[in-house]
């Protein structure tokens, strides 16, 4: 079954299946974020009543670009461009929640907020300390 969706043309390593995995959740995630905003409203719990349709689906929208960028991101270490570009979608995450939690205080730690940081947080360590590997000049 993985054979059919390109498992097995993933880079050595587990760095990129951890994107492919980080990627197919995150697109099916995004449709979670266009049906209902009950999922968006426990990561922003401090202030649920923030949480719109609109913002809802700008969400469901970046959570999609981030999906399509490390998906591709996970086929393509080798090209620095694009190894750099996936790290990036991490850093822009981790940056949005520890804003969204110190700065805008939408956020409380709770499962749902802390699921996304220690992706992002975990993410961002393994690739920086792994670029040297996967990014051959």
């Amino acid at each position: 079954m993985l054979d059919l969706i390109g498992w097995s043309s993933l880079p050595a390593g587990l760095l990129p299946k951890w994107l492919w995995i980080v990627g197919v959740t995150s697109f099916l995630n995004t449709f979670q974020a266009f049906a209902t905003l009950t999922a968006t409203r426990r990561i922003y719990a401090n202030k649920p009543h923030e949480v719109t349709r609109l913002s809802g689906r700008t969400f469901g929208v970046w959570t999609l670009l981030s999906s399509v960028i490390r998906l591709y991101g996970a086929y393509n270490l080798h090209f620095a461009p694009m190894y750099n570009i996936t790290l990036c979608t991490f850093g822009i995450a981790w940056i949005h929640f520890m804003s969204e939690f110190i700065v805008f205080r939408t956020a409380k730690i709770t499962g749902p907020f802390m699921a996304p940081c220690i992706v992002a947080t975990s993410s961002l360590i393994w690739m920086v300390s792994q670029y040297g590997y996967y990014v051959k000049h």
